[in-house]
Protein backbone atom coordinates (compact mmCIF):
# COMPACT_ATOMS: atom_id res chain seq x y z
CA UNK A 1 0.00 0.00 0.00
CA UNK A 2 2.89 2.44 0.95
CA UNK A 3 4.62 1.73 -2.10
CA UNK A 4 1.38 2.50 -4.42
CA UNK A 5 1.09 5.99 -2.78
CA UNK A 6 4.82 6.55 -3.08
CA UNK A 7 4.04 6.03 -6.71
CA UNK A 8 0.59 7.89 -6.95
CA UNK A 9 3.19 10.51 -5.02
CA UNK A 10 5.86 10.84 -7.67
CA UNK A 11 3.39 10.54 -10.57
CA UNK A 12 1.17 13.51 -9.19
CA UNK A 13 4.85 15.58 -8.46
CA UNK A 14 5.50 14.88 -12.33
CA UNK A 15 2.30 15.86 -13.76
CA UNK A 16 2.09 19.16 -11.09
CA UNK A 17 5.29 19.43 -13.04
CA UNK A 18 4.93 19.37 -16.63
CA UNK A 19 1.31 21.26 -15.66
CA UNK A 20 3.28 24.04 -14.52
CA UNK A 21 5.59 24.04 -17.58
CA UNK A 22 3.24 23.37 -19.94
CA UNK A 23 -0.17 23.88 -18.94
CA UNK A 24 -0.07 27.65 -18.47
CA UNK A 25 0.38 28.84 -22.02
CA UNK A 26 -2.43 31.08 -23.03
CA UNK A 27 -1.54 31.13 -26.22
CA UNK A 28 -1.75 27.35 -26.48
CA UNK A 29 -4.16 26.11 -29.32
CA UNK A 30 -7.26 24.42 -28.11
CA UNK A 31 -6.76 21.05 -29.44
CA UNK A 32 -3.20 21.33 -27.27
CA UNK A 33 -5.82 22.40 -24.48
CA UNK A 34 -7.61 19.09 -24.74
CA UNK A 35 -4.33 16.41 -25.42
CA UNK A 36 -3.30 17.85 -21.80
CA UNK A 37 -6.50 17.33 -20.11
CA UNK A 38 -6.52 13.97 -21.54
CA UNK A 39 -3.24 13.78 -20.37
CA UNK A 40 -4.55 13.00 -16.78
CA UNK A 41 -8.10 12.27 -17.71
CA UNK A 42 -7.10 9.95 -20.36
CA UNK A 43 -8.63 9.99 -24.80
CA UNK A 44 -12.47 11.74 -24.22
CA UNK A 45 -11.80 12.38 -20.71
CA UNK A 46 -13.22 8.73 -20.38
CA UNK A 47 -10.03 6.60 -18.95
CA UNK A 48 -8.02 7.90 -16.34
CA UNK A 49 -4.22 7.25 -15.62
CA UNK A 50 -5.00 6.65 -12.48
CA UNK A 51 -7.94 6.00 -9.92
CA UNK A 52 -7.53 8.98 -8.23
CA UNK A 53 -8.26 10.89 -11.56
CA UNK A 54 -12.43 11.54 -12.24
CA UNK A 55 -14.01 10.30 -15.99
CA UNK A 56 -15.08 13.55 -17.32
CA UNK A 57 -16.61 12.30 -20.50
CA UNK A 58 -20.14 13.09 -20.54
CA UNK A 59 -20.33 15.04 -17.69
CA UNK A 60 -22.78 17.97 -17.35
CA UNK A 61 -21.23 21.12 -19.14
CA UNK A 62 -21.92 23.44 -16.72
CA UNK A 63 -20.56 21.02 -13.49
CA UNK A 64 -17.06 20.84 -15.86
CA UNK A 65 -17.34 24.70 -16.11
CA UNK A 66 -18.12 25.60 -12.83
CA UNK A 67 -15.15 23.02 -11.49
CA UNK A 68 -12.42 24.37 -13.67
CA UNK A 69 -13.70 28.15 -12.61
CA UNK A 70 -13.45 27.06 -9.36
CA UNK A 71 -9.96 25.54 -9.18
CA UNK A 72 -8.71 28.94 -11.17
CA UNK A 73 -9.93 31.20 -8.53
CA UNK A 74 -8.51 28.43 -5.71
CA UNK A 75 -12.02 27.47 -4.37
CA UNK A 76 -11.17 24.13 -4.83
CA UNK A 77 -8.22 22.84 -3.32
CA UNK A 78 -6.22 20.84 -5.50
CA UNK A 79 -2.63 22.57 -6.54
CA UNK A 80 -1.99 20.45 -9.99
CA UNK A 81 -5.86 21.50 -11.65
CA UNK A 82 -4.99 25.20 -10.22
CA UNK A 83 -2.25 25.26 -12.52
CA UNK A 84 -3.49 23.76 -14.92
CA UNK A 85 -7.00 26.40 -15.07
CA UNK A 86 -4.64 29.33 -13.72
CA UNK A 87 -4.56 30.44 -18.00
CA UNK A 88 -7.78 29.40 -18.98
CA UNK A 89 -10.69 32.12 -19.72
CA UNK A 90 -13.86 31.63 -19.58
CA UNK A 91 -14.02 31.13 -23.52
CA UNK A 92 -11.86 28.36 -23.27
CA UNK A 93 -13.51 26.87 -20.19
CA UNK A 94 -16.74 26.63 -22.26
CA UNK A 95 -15.40 25.34 -24.95
CA UNK A 96 -13.16 22.88 -22.93
CA UNK A 97 -16.82 21.94 -20.83
CA UNK A 98 -18.59 21.69 -23.44
CA UNK A 99 -16.25 19.26 -25.71
CA UNK A 100 -16.07 16.90 -22.53
CA UNK A 101 -19.49 16.66 -22.43
CA UNK A 102 -19.90 15.80 -25.68
CA UNK A 103 -17.83 12.72 -25.60
CA UNK A 104 -19.91 9.66 -24.61
CA UNK A 105 -18.87 8.83 -20.85
CA UNK A 106 -19.01 5.58 -19.01
CA UNK A 107 -20.13 6.57 -15.61
CA UNK A 108 -21.85 4.71 -13.34
CA UNK A 109 -23.69 5.03 -10.04
CA UNK A 110 -22.83 2.47 -7.46
CA UNK A 111 -25.60 0.63 -5.61
CA UNK A 112 -24.85 0.35 -1.97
Amino acid sequence: MIRKMHKLTILAAGIWMFSMAYGQNPAQPFEARVKFCESCHGPDGNKPIAPIYPKIAGQYPDYLAKVLQDYRAGRRPNPIMRANAASLDDKTIKRLADYFASKKGDLTVKQY
